[in-house]
């Protein structure tokens, strides 16, 4: 009988993406084929919707700045600068992906961002 240290596979399918997973040599949780997250160009590009500006979170502890040019300013507290990449408004649903290659997304529903289990708000100029 095979055990957790010995290594397990699993196969998934479910959406057509198959998933395998194993446990490492330290018996941490490793997924080896994860799909990674569609990314725009490499070339940022201008933005033209609304949503251009500041949008913060109610306690103001995260603020992520939407510039026209394609690119995100994300501060964390008194971390200004804490994230940074690009991002590209379709319709009402935002897409970022930080220079380090995460891929996150949002949306923007009644003047609110909804991002990553967090709510923002347009801060005024």
């Amino acid at each position: 009988m095979r055990t957790m240290q010995d290594g397990v596979f699993a196969m998934l399918l479910g959406g057509g993406v198959a998933l395998m997973s194993a446990t490492g040599a330290e018996g941490q949780f490793v997924t080896t084929d994860f799909p990674p997250g569609p990314r725009p160009a490499s070339k940022t590009e201008l933005q033209d919707h609304p949503y251009v500006g500041m949008w913060v979170t109610e306690d103001g502890h995260i603020r992520h700045e939407l510039l026209d040019n394609g690119r995100y300013d994300e501060a964390r507290g008194t971390r200004e600068s804490a994230w940074q990449g690009r991002y590209r408004v379709t319709g009402d649903i935002i897409q970022y992906w930080d220079d380090t290659g995460f891929y996150a997304d949002g949306q923007f529903r009644d003047g609110v961002l909804y991002h990553a289990g967090y709510v923002f708000f347009r801060r005024p100029r």
